[in-house]
């Protein structure tokens, strides 16, 4: 065969050959687009998607001149297929003199047709894996970082961000469930200000808080117009998917994954990678809040073991020590040194008071916030200790968390808190839950002793108390 025909064969060839040298499916689709309008001679070409939401395409085109829209009068369509499945339509438009296409113009678009469905079939595998890959080195990257020590906070933004870079979305939101039965955004990560975002709650009641509390996925074409959709923020995103993060039977919260208003639609792999990111991540957050407790528990047990050794060795010493004194203060011939044994006595009482002060302190947990009023007393003593440079002495009589009751004890504390605001100098604070008040009745009495700046002398003593 030879002119014309061998000229279009080796056209064909090379177009055949071409669509078949880019892995990528942007770039196969667009080799095939051009291909075809060189092959025939076609003023225009388009690749029009029968499912846009398959590979998050519409259509692909390609003008070889402007004269195209005035050429349009003839048109050519070819499907194209891979495997079972029709994939697209080629549609081609406007010859050279304005000539109609030929049978033989079909069917050489037919034979490219028929590779550039082989060529879509394998890009769409090599998008795929590579798609798979990064999703995959992505949960392993958010697991490493969570059981690094993250705090839970920097846990959740983690995870959040991670995903919005992985998804190509506008925005990487977390929700956790409310109190009230709805759920609200706890972590937003954004290119943007995320002002407004953090803090919008879905209340109980919307038609998709269902489906998220029961730990379903929920894929949306368009948020601003879904009626599923209600809170104020939906404006502002188009195509979204939110994802359970769900582990053991555990619903930790949701992530949610908007592209914006007029994005490409996702597809079904990328739901579906997303999907497993977020059950990887769900577990990775478990695992990362257990590792926290265990070192929380290790925290806890050693300051116990402090605790224990400190009242077992230190108290029991200290406390047989000043025994000797007080012994010693009492045989003949002790009088000229019995001021001195006698000052002796009282700092070991003393010490032994603040050591065992510090020995409940430790034995609080270190995690939570004071529950009793002797951890709340201690708690106040130790934020005054930035002021005045050190730390007051506290001292405790009685059971006080056990007889003083709350509505006193924050009258306790409030006067407490007014005592240290007051002193300049070393301080000394003593609550006793054994006072008898001036009328008779059962009391608390809190002191707070200033000795004055530098220990001067111009000390003062306040003086607090309450019935019980």
């Amino acid at each position: 065969m030879t002119g014309p025909s061998a000229t279009r064969l080796t056209r064909l060839l090379e177009a055949v050959l071409g669509v078949g040298t880019d892995l990528g499916l942007p770039g196969t689709l667009q080799r095939i687009v051009d291909g075809a309008a060189e092959l025939t001679g076609a003023a225009s070409a388009t690749l029009a998607a029968a499912d846009p939401g398959r590979d998050g395409f519409t259509e692909i085109r390609a003008v070889r001149r402007p004269g195209a829209a005035a050429e349009a009068a003839h048109r050519l369509r070819v499907p194209i297929h891979v495997h079972d499945e029709e994939f697209g339509e080629l549609l081609l438009a406007g010859r050279p003199g304005g000539g109609p296409f030929t049978a033989e113009d079909e069917h050489l678009l037919r034979v490219l047709a028929a590779h550039a469905g082989i060529a879509i079939g394998n890009a769409r595998l090599y998008g795929a894996a590579r798609q798979r890959e990064r999703w995959i080195e992505g949960a392993a990257a958010v697991t490493t970082a969570l059981l690094t020590g993250e705090s839970a906070d920097d846990a959740l933004m983690t995870v959040a961000e991670r995903a919005r870079i992985l998804a190509d979305a506008a925005a990487g939101v977390i929700l956790q469930p409310t109190d009230e039965g709805g759920m609200e955004i706890v972590t937003a990560s954004t290119l943007e200000d995320p002002g407004g975002i953090v803090g919008t709650t879905i209340a109980p009641g919307s038609a998709v808080l269902e489906q998220l509390l029961s730990g379903e996925p929920v894929f949306i074409a368009d948020s601003a117009t879904d009626p599923r959709m209600t809170t104020h923020v939906r404006h502002r995103f188009g195509p979204s998917m939110m994802l359970p993060l769900r582990s053991g039977g555990r619903l930790i919260g949701t992530l949610a994954l908007p592209r914006r208003r007029g994005g490409r639609p996702y597809t079904a792999v990328e739901r579906l990678l997303a999907g497993q990111f977020a059950s990887q991540a769900a577990l990775a957050l478990v695992l990362a809040d257990a590792a926290h407790r265990r070192e929380r528990l290790a925290v806890h047990e050693d300051r116990d073991r402090i605790a224990r050794d400190l009242h077992d060795l230190v108290v029991q010493r200290l406390f047989a020590t000043g025994m000797t004194l007080e012994s010693t203060r009492r045989r003949p011939g002790a009088e000229e040194v019995g001021d001195i044994l006698g000052r002796a006595v009282e700092e070991l009482r003393s010490t032994v008071q603040e050591v065992r002060t510090a020995i409940f302190a430790l034995q609080q947990h270190p995690a939570g916030p004071p529950t009793g009023l002797r951890a709340r007393v201690l708690r106040e003593t130790a934020c005054a200790a930035a002021r005045l440079g050190h730390t007051p002495s506290t001292h405790f009589t009685g059971a006080v968390d056990s007889l003083v009751p709350d509505r006193v004890g924050d009258r306790l504390l409030a006067a407490l808190r007014r005592g240290l605001a007051a002193a300049a100098g070393r301080v000394e604070v003593t609550v006793d839950a054994t006072a008898r008040l001036a009328d008779g009745r059962d009391g608390v009495r809190l002191t707070v002793h200033d000795d004055g700046p530098a220990g001067g002398g111009a000390g003062t003593t306040v003086t607090w108390e309450a019935p019980l």
